[in-house]
């Protein structure tokens, strides 16, 4: 892999009040991979995180920061639609919070130049999620398998992670046209992707360790199930409304 090949990927970084990550963050991918295009997608953050990237993007004419409409906030359309305004050949979503190291991203370059049409990073260790959010993951993780296998198509060992790439075109005409039957506010685009790619479409996973948080909170709640199934076709929706009647009688 030659140096020249990071102009051809964008790392899109959805933010919400990560002023103690973002600078520190855009700093170590620029340094480990020189011309790749960062781009962060903040959801009207009040910590000062907007201020630190204008003064990053007036310095450097690879990073840009997008502020997104304050009615649409979520990860999920924070992550589409900076795959909409990506304009390189690849992109790769990714936190802020460094729980997704920097250094494993090569790997996920390696295999879209190989010719993967998406490559997901895998957690091979969980131990820096609370108790309740490894729960949480592992139940996500077998409902969302469930679903994949049941509509036919291709499912990953790691449907809930927030690491992962793409070829931009790909994934960008995915998103325009089912743009309407994505869970918006939802945590886990990749799950939504998974749904619509082609079937034949060429999917290799990297397995990576999942670390704690270098700043800043967790956004993700124990709502990821309703989330997940809210994505579950008409019969999940249905299950999601009856979970949260449930939950908002207690």
């Amino acid at each position: 892999m030659q140096d020249s090949d990071f102009q051809r990927f964008s790392v899109i970084l959805p933010t919400f009040n990560e002023a103690e990550n973002i600078e520190k963050m855009a700093s170590t991918l620029f340094g480990l991979y020189p011309g790749i295009k960062v781009l962060v997608m903040d959801d009207n953050s009040q910590d000062g995180t907007i201020e630190i990237c204008r003064e990053m993007e007036k310095n450097n004419a690879d990073f840009r920061i997008n502020i997104r409409d304050i009615k649409d906030k979520g990860l999920t359309a924070s992550a589409m639609e900076g795959i909409v305004k990506s304009e390189t050949e690849y992109f790769i979503v990714m936190d802020s919070d460094f729980q997704h190291p920097p250094a494993i991203l090569r790997k996920l370059m390696e295999g879209l130049l190989s010719g993967s049409d998406m490559v997901i990073g895998r957690r091979s260790e969980k131990g820096a999620l609370s108790t309740g959010r490894r729960v949480s993951s592992n139940a996500a993780q077998h409902l969302a398998a469930f679903y994949l296998c049941f509509i036919g198509q291709q499912g990953s060992k790691d449907i809930m992670s927030g690491l992962f790439g793409g070829r931009t075109e790909m994934c960008r005409k995915v998103i325009q046209e089912k743009e309407q039957e994505f869970e918006r506010m939802g945590f886990k685009i990749l799950f939504d992707l998974l749904k619509f790619i082609n079937p034949d479409a060429k999917i290799t996973e990297v397995e990576y360790e999942f670390g704690a948080r270098a700043g800043g909170e967790s956004k993700i709640s124990s709502t990821i199930i309703i989330s997940v199934l809210r994505q579950c076709g008409v019969f999940g929706k249905g299950c999601a409304s009856i979970a949260n009647a449930v939950l908002s009688k207690k």
